[in-house]
């Protein structure tokens, strides 16, 4: 018998609890029983072999993984750029107050999905916060997942899809050094199309099997791609504010893990915009122009 389940099934359900932005009581009792089972016979062979270094070939294989993503975040297109920077901004406005009117029962940060919604409704986008569901099959678990979409954009057919805690979706037991500083160069809030999407997908399950195969451990089935684009692939129902009959205006104090979990985003969020700032390149054309004013004044004065 798995020790999970020996001890009340807790750990399984904990870990499948994290998995993936919430669960129907189905689902996570599918994953739960597949943690178990993976944690009974995939990792066994990796258990006396956990550690958090790199090894020569990983170093070189994570090396290219990092390029990948880099260049992934640099070439947006600028009207994604455009909701990027005003997600982020709209994502920095939001207060606990702004929470109080959520989904009765386990929240998952719904009241903040919903909020940002609300925010980019009033700026004139067609937003809707997408709940997505799909059946397990094979060694995929079945689950179910929320993001928002906006839609229309840019006079295009295309969606775009926003997820606010992107970088959560990729953390991985026992990671080495290389895949966590890959883990932190990713989007603290995912804004984008579907294509862009599945390049980072593609790029980070790669990360995580080369982070996982230095530890002799195999990639769980939770994180394979197959998993992964299940959560923005699957069929999904649009929503502009929670559904009535799960609806109830209560304080934001009843929801404190909610509140924390924006805080927590807002600071990543901020130190982000720092971050991008502080290396965004200078305009050289502007200080060209500068330094020739500055010539033209020195020498009209004279010495």
């Amino acid at each position: 018998m798995c020790a999970a389940a020996a001890t009340g099934d807790w750990w399984a359900r904990g870990i499948a609890g994290q998995i993936g932005g919430g669960f129907s009581h189905e689902s996570e009792h599918d994953l739960a029983l597949m943690v178990c089972d993976f944690l009974e016979n995939g990792c066994s062979s990796g258990a006396d072999s956990w550690c958090s270094s790199d090894s020569e070939s990983g170093l070189s294989d994570l090396h290219h993984l990092a390029d990948k993503i880099s260049f992934y975040r640099r070439s947006v297109a600028q009207y994604e750029s455009d909701l990027l920077s005003l997600v982020h901004s709209l994502m920095v406005s939001i207060k606990e107050t702004d929470l109080h009117l959520v989904k009765s029962g386990t929240c998952n940060a719904s009241c903040i999905r919903f909020s940002l919604v609300k925010l980019l409704r009033l700026a004139g986008y067609d937003a809707a916060v997408c709940s997505s569901r799909w059946q397990g099959g094979g060694k995929v678990p079945g689950g179910d997942h929320e993001y928002i979409d906006v839609v229309n954009y840019n006079r295009s057919s295309e969606r775009l899809i926003i997820d606010i805690d992107f970088q959560s979706h990729f953390e991985i037991a026992r990671a080495v050094d290389s895949y966590d500083r890959i883990l932190k160069s990713l989007p603290v809030v995912y804004v984008g199309t579907m294509t862009r999407l599945k390049q980072y997908l593609q790029a980070m399950v790669e990360a995580a099997k080369s982070s996982l195969k230095q530890n002799s451990m195999p990639l769980p089935p939770w994180r394979s791609l197959a998993y992964l684009q299940a959560k923005w692939h699957s069929p999904y129902q649009r929503h502009l504010s929670p559904e009535e009959e799960n609806f109830s205006s209560i304080s934001s104090s009843d929801h404190k893990q909610c509140s924390e979990h924006l805080k927590r985003l807002q600071s990543s969020l901020q130190s982000e915009m720092e971050e991008e700032r502080l290396l965004k390149p200078m305009n050289t054309d502007n200080n060209w122009r500068v330094k020739r004013e500055r010539r033209r004044h020195s020498f009209l004065r004279g010495p």
